[in-house]
């Protein structure tokens, strides 16, 4: 026995059999938060968290985990966090990724529809991406996952914060000043004082404004001599824009007064009463994601 064990120990020492071995250097990282991995080995996100907003009840989400066993792997949502998939399996290169961080709010005619948590581990040319679907239900929890295409998941989270039909209204999560620039954008959409791709992007501001979008705005340059006249903001163009009104009444005043013929184009006079039909801080159908 004692030749046996010589022999064995020989052939696991000499150089030959030394040069077959496979040394793993690469450590398992299940779980986010393993607190026996070292820091570095830790699951490591690409971009910071946007910071809390939305509705304030659903604030106290934050900083709580949420989490659903789908066949071989456990999802976590974290709401205003990130999203993690976690292979359970005992397999050395067990897969641990983020499946997205938490960016901005989809806003669909008025009401929040859903949380986008992008920007995730990379997954071919892009980074994968995920959208949270709230829905009213008994009890918080992640009630359902799936992939509709490759490297962007849907999550199903149900709650009770969400049964109450305003509980997911935009406009009443502005600000004050936020919600005057709403009314006077919509005011300003019904006298057709400008587009409805217009309307959006004034929308869009205020919403980046509130925190409730990632802002997409470029800085534009200084306004070069010669050029038009811009307005800074919709108010400054609605002061000018009455300027204008109350200086062509004043010459069609003086002209008629002089019995001077003039052409009227019509439709200068523009009604300021208030649509009836339009609820306040409804913007109709828009999706901006």
């Amino acid at each position: 026995v004692s030749l046996t064990f010589q022999g064995t120990l020989h052939l696991l020492l000499t150089p030959a059999f030394a040069g077959k071995m496979k040394i793993v250097d690469e450590p398992n990282t299940f779980g986010l938060n393993n607190a026996i991995l070292a820091q570095g080995s830790r699951l490591q996100p690409r971009v910071t968290p946007s910071p809390v907003s939305g509705p304030a009840h659903l604030h106290h989400l934050a900083g709580k985990c949420f989490s659903l066993i789908e066949s071989m792997y456990k999802y976590e949502f974290c709401p205003f966090h990130n999203v993690t998939q976690h292979e359970q399996s005992f397999r050395w290169n067990a897969y641990s990724g983020i499946l997205g961080i938490w960016q901005q709010w989809e806003m669909v005619n008025n009401s929040f529809t859903g949380m986008w948590m992008s920007e995730g581990d990379a997954c071919a040319s892009r980074n994968r991406q995920t959208k949270v679907q709230l829905t009213c239900g008994v009890g918080s929890r992640l009630a359902a996952v799936s992939e509709p295409s490759t490297c962007v998941y849907h999550l199903t989270f149900e709650t009770p914060l969400v049964c109450h039909p305003h509980s997911l209204l935009v406009y009443p999560t502005l600000s004050e000043p936020l919600q005057k620039e709403w009314d006077e954008a919509e005011q300003a959409r019904y006298e057709g004082l400008i587009t409805e791709q217009g309307y959006n992007n004034l929308l869009r501001d205020i919403f980046e404004d509130a925190g409730l979008l990632k802002s997409q705005r470029v800085k534009v340059k200084a306004e070069l001599p010669g050029l038009p006249k811009t307005h800074s903001s919709l108010q400054e163009c609605g002061e000018d824009y009455q300027k204008q009104s109350e200086e062509m009444k004043r010459l069609r005043a003086l002209l008629t007064k002089n019995n001077i013929p003039f052409e009227s184009t019509g439709g200068e006079s523009i009604s300021t009463a208030p649509n009836p039909q339009q609820q306040r801080g409804d913007p109709g159908s828009l999706d901006l994601m």
